[in-house]
């Protein structure tokens, strides 16, 4: 059976509509999913381990008796990582250093400045105290997201990572726990879902309420994160996974082919969009995914995401290319160009970009170094990767050198005081500059 996947061009008369059409998404707008998810954040608030515990048992196969029997031990993530095979543990352990360097470099600096009359004002950064991740676990196991969470808040000087994660097969994937010994998790729960997101965020008798919950999910975690933000901070909403490739027809066709199955795995509802103004070279690409998806352990998830979401864009030019990739402000972005730097200025919204067509999206996934928890749905037209700045937070610092150095601004505090009306504020600052 032929590959189905939409085949558009700029030049069509319907274009932008089809185009607003493949770029909409609203992860978590159904109002029963909303519904749901409220009851059980409710639910797990008010009965704490109770409620935890039947849910664990109803959605991931729990056999815990108990809602601290849902909590993994140490020593099972020891002994998952020196069971790993060697190969596969080396390369946890190198993407983890790499991914650790990268976090190093995002660390900020305290800063302080000093005006004319001797006062000084500055930023003081501070790691939180506690932080849950969310490693998903539904259509396949992700060790690493471990390390793209847990390392970050790590580097930022996070006291305590607790982490959640599903196991609907009743137990979580030995890499999983290696990569939770390897990045340094404090405490890992065997639990998932909106169920998981409300022990984080309020707390039951065995798990600890977090200050900030991170890590991407499924449509139901994404509503829960909505949700309690305000009880607590969250990173971002995630939605289905995304990759755009700009192509110059440079590049084998093959390789197009495999970095669009790459995306398209993931679920079926996972986007992947080839833009490029050689129609012969669309053709070259098509031919190719036709000729390897048989091979394809996930051809069925593959090709229902080419079929809903995917798409093969002509344009007229590179230049057309970047302006449709702004308006569509992919999660992962790449430029497979014989020269991407000099494109790179005409990118404005990403998430991550990859340069050239020998860094494809799936090295930023597993050991560049840079994170993969990213923002999708058009969002990185505001949001960015995650970071080790998610995992601090910032206070202002002031501090007045005596009468003479708040005379001047006690005299322009009162001025704009007494302008809104606060008499209050105006002599608190006044008494601070009078004689």
């Amino acid at each position: 059976m032929s590959l189905q996947i939409r085949r558009l061009r700029s030049d069509a008369p319907e274009f932008a509509a089809e185009l607003d059409a493949l770029a909409a998404t609203e992860p978590v707008a159904d109002p029963a999913l909303t519904r749901a998810v409220a009851d059980i954040l409710a639910r797990v608030r008010a009965e704490g381990d109770a409620a935890l515990l039947d849910y664990a048992r109803r959605f991931d196969a729990s056999q815990a008796e108990s809602a601290a029997a849902l909590e993994v031990p140490r020593s099972a993530w020891q002994g998952a990582r020196a069971g790993l095979p060697a190969q596969l543990r080396e390369a946890l352990e190198t993407a983890a250093e790499r991914v650790r360097a990268y976090a190093q470099a995002q660390r900020p600096e305290d800063f302080w400045i000093e005006d004319a009359q001797g006062n000084r004002f500055g930023q003081r950064h501070t790691p939180l105290d506690r932080v849950g991740i969310y490693v998903p676990g539904g259509k396949a196991s992700y060790p690493s997201s471990v390390l793209m969470n847990a390392i970050p808040a790590r580097v930022a000087g996070v006291a305590e990572v607790i982490m959640t994660a599903p196991a609907p097969e009743g137990a979580l994937n030995p890499a999983v726990l290696a990569a939770a010994d390897i990045a340094g998790v404090d405490r890992l729960f065997q639990v998932g879902g909106a169920q998981a997101v409300a022990a984080l965020a309020y707390g039951t008798q065995t798990v600890p309420a977090v200050d900030k919950i991170v890590g991407p999910g499924n449509a139901w975690v994404a509503a829960a994160k909505r949700q309690v933000f305000g009880q607590v901070g969250i990173d971002m909403i995630a939605g289905p996974s995304e990759v755009l490739i700009i192509a110059d027809g440079s590049a084998p066709a093959e390789w197009m082919a495999w970095d669009l199955f790459a995306q398209a795995e993931h679920d079926e509802q996972a986007q992947s969009i080839l833009i490029s103004p050689d129609g012969d070279y669309l053709d070259a690409v098509a031919a190719a995914m036709d000729a390897l998806l048989a091979e394809q352990p996930r051809a069925q998830t593959i090709r229902g995401a080419l079929a809903a979401r995917g798409a093969l864009i002509q344009v007229a030019d590179l230049a057309e290319a970047c302006v449709l990739a702004n308006r569509l402000a992919p999660e992962h972005l790449e430029l497979a160009l014989a020269a991407p730097r000099d494109w790179l200025q005409h990118i404005r919204h990403a998430g991550a970009i990859f340069l050239g067509a020998w860094c494809p999206e799936s090295f930023g996934d597993y050991c560049a170094g840079p994170n993969h928890v990213l923002p999708t749905a058009g969002t990185a037209r505001f949001a960015s990767p995650l970071g080790v700045h998610d995992f601090i937070k910032r206070s202002s610092l002031l501090e007045v050198a005596g009468r003479e150095g708040a005379a001047p601004l006690a005299r322009i505090s009162a001025d704009l005081a007494r302008s809104e009306g606060l008499h209050a504020h105006a002599q608190s600052a006044a008494v601070r500059g009078s004689d």
